[in-house]
């Protein structure tokens, strides 16, 4: 069953590419401003990853997703109508950031409760 957990992460993972790649994500995908949809991803990844492999180290899975965030960036410069912005990563890495507090103060409540 452990294994399972990792399966929203994986999901969200290929679904996030998917939408960085094809020429012009659905608008269904769109929360209305470019950077909330880099830092809600970024944030869910986290999280996922997050319940996914608990025992680890949070550092490496945020290092990982900054890097895969870059690589992203690198790649929309190769893809028209697509273009890389540093500004993304820095929303990404908002996310990243978003999504690890919000995994502290998740189990601090749980432990808690």
């Amino acid at each position: 069953m452990k294994q399972l957990r990792a399966l929203p992460f994986l999901v969200l993972l290929a679904v996030i590419t998917w939408l960085a790649l094809i020429p012009a994500p659905p608008p269904q995908a769109d929360l209305g401003w470019d950077k909330a949809n880099h830092f809600s991803a970024f944030a869910a990844l986290v999280l996922s990853g997050r319940w996914a492999w608990p025992q680890r180290r949070a550092w490496p899975l945020a290092l990982a997703l900054l890097v895969y965030g870059g690589m992203i960036e690198l790649i929309q410069t190769q893809l028209p109508p697509r273009e890389g912005d540093w500004r993304d990563l820095l929303a990404d890495a908002i996310g990243i950031a978003i999504g690890l507090l919000l995994c502290k103060a998740l189990k601090r409540w749980f432990e808690a409760a």
